[in-house]
């Protein structure tokens, strides 16, 4: 999976369900999307955004390249834009630690270790057991260009895998052959609904972990997290 910050809840239902994470970065690094932003709660409408600047934003670089441009000062302004939780979000002292953990552990600007290091502190949090691999640290020896759908299945096949779970949402990106062809079972994971109270708020669903970790205790969270559908693809 590409590295997203700070996802929604449905993406620790993947992580639950995978004995091996393949933090895939080595293709063109798209701006504006989940690997820098996600979504919370705005303080009188609807969401916004929490984003990550980037300091060497370009379609012509890879994933792994991306910069985050002052890190310290990106944590800051993020604590600050989630200051309206306070006195309404049961678990923010929480979630805010969680945050600046996320940032804390990181000894370089590179957005996909961000990435990876809000994954792992969030799995901590939620008591969720994470083992990852980072694509472009590995030596997989993968063509310059592929096929969208075509990353995956190498990527499987190459790594011994017996089968490879990913969102249903992404069920017409694959061919069950291609998989088929390197040894590989090719299933798709379903989400369970997840509606919590949001006092003072209109909920709004699938925001950032961060706006489930605000309300939820981490119990429940996990206890959703582990309610999913594995689909036959």
């Amino acid at each position: 999976m590409q590295p997203y910050f700070f996802p929604y809840w449905g993406h620790f239902s993947l992580i639950f369900a995978t004995e091996c994470w393949i933090v895939f970065d080595v293709t063109q690094y798209t701006p504006k999307s989940w690997m820098s932003r996600n979504r919370i709660l705005h303080p009188t409408r609807g969401w916004q955004y929490l984003s990550v600047p980037i300091s060497n934003v370009s379609r012509s670089i890879r994933t792994h390249q991306a910069l985050v441009k002052d890190p310290a000062g990106a944590r800051d302004t993020m604590v600050r834009k989630l200051e309206h939780y306070r006195k309404k979000a049961p678990f923010f002292d929480a979630t805010i630690q969680v945050l600046s953990q996320a940032f804390d552990d990181v000894k370089d600007d590179s957005l996909v270790a961000l990435d990876v290091s809000a994954l792992c502190t969030v799995c901590r949090y939620l008591d969720i057991s994470f083992d990852y691999r980072i694509c472009s640290q590995m030596p997989l020896d993968l063509p310059d260009k592929m096929d969208p759908g075509q990353w995956a299945p190498e990527i499987a096949k190459r790594l011994g895998a017996a089968h490879y779970v990913n969102p249903e949402s992404g069920r017409e990106l694959f061919d069950a052959r291609d998989f088929a062809a390197g040894n590989v079972k090719l299933s798709f994971l379903s989400p369970a609904e997840f509606e919590y109270l949001t006092p003072g708020y209109t909920f709004e669903p699938n925001l950032s972990i961060l706006d489930a970790m605000m309300w939820n205790e981490p119990a429940v969270i996990r206890d959703v997290v582990s309610s999913h559908y594995i689909l036959k693809a």
